[in-house]
């Protein structure tokens, strides 16, 4: 009996422990989830009770170097539905399908979809989603949300570019800045049942969002305009495949215009040109538009033709291979080895100095020089004024040159390549070279870009760009400068001669391949002040029909255009320029300054 009462004594204590360390483990167990871990499942909790819905960020602005918006904001909305609180389908299915004009079959889709949210419509206007969200319908969510908008629709159209239905840049300027101009989304959190379905009267909490930075820019819109309008009416007078033009200051590399007409409207950009044939394919419609949207002033490349002799000459005085005073002779050809290259006057232009060699655009003059100078001194100088690499402009799809391997370059590539043929470049290549020439010989990187702006506490980020300095002696500079502005005042540019301004320049027109196709880009490169440049400006025009000589119709267009900005620009007309330069670049010239 005895042994019996300690038994079921032990069996008892044993229980008890046992109970009492289970009771530990359940109460430190309790312990741990719900002080430990009470954050971690306090989190799952809320996400099984709330719903997130985005707060699009606004994107941010782009301002010309006047602080004119060029790129802003347009407030719209999203419409979604939730499936879980949609208490009247049919009715939901009719009014988005009748308002949003997308078809029954579509928003059936969406509505009868068992998910969290589905995006019925992007981008709908203010107007139309405060008349959707009158209808007081449960279930479905209008939420604020912005839509790009560019005031000036077409103007540097490949140049700012455009973003996508989600707010991401897509080409030019908006998507090189894309991760300065997008914000960070908000959201807004709404409390739910365990069914998703919204508790009514439950307080949202918000996360706001921040809007993304202001990106300024160099680009002039009044010069942007000025350009435009005579790139337009050259397209049309010419009926030209393109015209293109660029305006820069070739002191720092600030681009003040680039022009590519035809330029398209960013508010509908995946619209085509009247006039393009119907029906297209898939991939036919993509080539279409990526042709429309190209940016050839960097993405395509050129014989630049006799605009290429400003190099030419660059590298004759840089390795002293000339004095402006030395002698040739033009018959109108020049035989190279088994070739015999003509002049583009075919009867020659007799005895002539090398000024007389530039003033006129001599081919035979300019083989002559390439050969003193050597495949060498050439290239060293193509090395100098950038034109074995991209120029490094702020802008997507910067093509690069295509030169002859040097170890290829016999007498005549040698020759061709002295007179601009036989290779290719970009425009944006050329105008930085000339600028480097022109400016002292320091080479300057093209840029738009000039700060950016932070929205949420305005601080100023200044952008900078390299430099490289003393590219070419400031003599050479100094010399080319007076014989590219002889050019125009006494030779082939004198088209683009402005009464009371210093005009210096080049003219050019390039034979496009296959040579015997007669088509032709004409062009001309100019700046100003001519002892001081402040402004370069380049005009293309791709394949004009009747006339085609860069002088003739191409100097003209940057005459003009120097007419419009040069006073916008705080350079007055001086009235005895003209006396001057004919004393300076007439029969007695004394340019020789070694």
């Amino acid at each position: 009996m005895t042994k019996t009462k300690t038994y079921n004594r032990q069996n008892l204590l044993i229980v008890v422990l046992v109970i009492l360390a289970l009771s530990f483990i359940l109460v430190g167990r309790l312990a741990y989830l719900m002080i430990v871990q009470s954050v971690y499942y306090g989190d799952l909790a809320r996400q099984i009770h709330e719903r997130e819905r985005p707060i699009k960020a606004e994107r941010g602005r782009i301002y010309d170097r006047n602080g004119i918006e060029i790129a802003g904001n347009k407030p719209v909305s999203t419409i979604s539905v939730i499936h879980s609180q949609i208490k009247e389908p049919e009715r939901v299915i009719k009014v988005l399908s009748e308002e949003l004009g997308i078809s029954e079959d579509e928003v059936r889709k969406r509505v009868e979809k068992v998910s969290s949210i589905e995006r019925i419509k992007s981008n709908v206007d203010k107007e139309l989603s405060d008349k959707i969200r009158a209808y007081k319908l449960d279930g479905v969510m209008v939420d604020e949300d912005y839509k790009r908008f560019y005031p000036f629709e077409s103007l540097a159209s490949k140049v700012i570019g455009f973003t996508g239905s989600d707010n991401q840049g897509i080409i030019g300027l908006e998507v090189k800045y894309d991760n300065y101009l997008q914000g960070l989304d908000g959201t807004i959190l709404t409390l739910t049942t365990a069914k998703g379905v919204e508790i009514d009267d439950a307080a949202e909490n918000r996360i706001e969002p921040v809007a993304g930075s202001n990106l300024y820019l160099s680009l002039d819109i009044n010069i942007q305009k000025y350009a435009e309008q005579i790139a337009t009416k050259l397209l049309e007078s010419k009926e030209a495949k393109s015209v293109k033009m660029l305006v820069m200051n070739p002191q720092n590399g600030e681009l003040y215009a680039m022009v590519n007409v035809p330029e398209f409207n960013l508010n509908d950009p995946y619209t085509l040109p009247e006039g393009t044939k119907n029906p297209l394919t898939e991939k036919e419609r993509n080539d279409q538009l990526n042709t429309m949207w190209r940016n050839e002033c960097i993405s395509d490349t050129y014989e630049p033709g006799s605009s290429f002799k400003v190099v030419t000459a660059t590298a004759a005085l840089e390795t002293k291979s000339v004095r402006l005073n030395d002698s040739f002779f033009c018959p109108g050809y020049k035989k190279v080895e088994d070739r015999m290259i003509r002049c583009h006057k075919t009867t020659g232009h007799g005895s002539e100095t090398f000024v007389q060699g530039i003033q006129n655009s001599c081919n035979p003059v300019f083989m002559e020089v390439g050969a003193r100078v050597g495949v060498d001194g050439m290239y060293k100088t193509f090395r100098q004024l950038g034109l074995f690499q991209k120029t490094g402009v702020d802008l997507p799809g910067e093509a690069n040159s295509i030169m002859h391997n040097k170890k290829n370059i016999g007498a005549v590539e040698l020759a061709t390549i002295s007179f601009g043929q036989s290779f290719q470049i970009t425009p944006l290549q050329l105008m930085t070279a000339v600028s480097t020439v022109i400016n002292g010989g320091n080479r300057i990187t093209p840029h738009f870009g000039v700060k950016i702006e932070s929205s949420d506490e305005g601080n100023i980020k200044e952008l900078s760009y390299d430099t490289k300095e003393n590219m070419i002696s400031k003599d050479t500079s100094e010399t080319m400068k007076q014989l590219l502005e002889s050019v125009v005042a006494e030779g082939s540019g004198h088209n683009a001669f402005l009464e009371g301004f210093r005009i210096g320049g080049k003219t050019a027109t390039s034979e496009k391949l296959p040579r015997s196709s007669n088509k032709y880009i004409s062009s001309f490169i100019g700046f100003a002040p001519a002892d001081h440049p402040k402004i370069i400006a380049l005009v293309l025009i791709d394949e004009p029909t009747g006339i085609y000589y860069g002088g003739t119709i191409a100097a003209p267009a940057v005459k003009e255009l120097f007419d419009n900005v040069l006073p916008y620009i705080g350079i007055k007309p001086d009235p005895s320029i003209r006396e001057k330069t004919k004393e300076t670049f007439g029969q007695n010239s004394n340019l020789i300054l070694y």
